[in-house]
């Protein structure tokens, strides 16, 4: 198994966490280090929860056409918030939708500038 891609990945999500913590949306994260620590939090919640809430949100993800999975980012965006000290939503779950989309926007930016920069 290879290590490099899961700390990319760890790095740029760290990274895309302190974007947003700037950006006026109420997501707050008090320093990088903190954003670090969200980072890693949110990724062990993505492999290790979101396939059970995915399985049991399915009949609202057919529903929806997909646009459920928004509200499952969120979830587990708020969950991150809730485990760590240093980040919190100032609006609650208004903040953890506009923070998980913000966070899959900017994921997207970061990895293609990476691809663009990869030799």
């Amino acid at each position: 198994m290879n290590i490099v891609p899961i700390l990319i990945s760890w790095l740029v999500t760290s990274v895309s966490f302190f974007i947003i913590s700037k950006l006026p949306i109420g997501v707050e994260i008090t320093s990088f280090n903190k954003a670090l620590i969200s980072a890693a939090v949110f990724g062990i919640l993505n492999a290790l929860i979101r396939p059970v809430f995915v399985v049991l949100g399915l009949p609202f993800i057919w529903i929806t056409f997909g646009l459920f999975t928004i509200v499952i980012n969120a979830i587990i965006f708020g969950l991150a918030a809730w485990l760590v000290e240093g980040f919190w939503l100032r609006w609650g779950i208004w903040s953890a939708l506009l923070g998980a989309l913000a966070l899959g926007f900017i994921n997207s930016l970061l990895y293609q500038v990476l691809a663009s920069i990869k030799l």
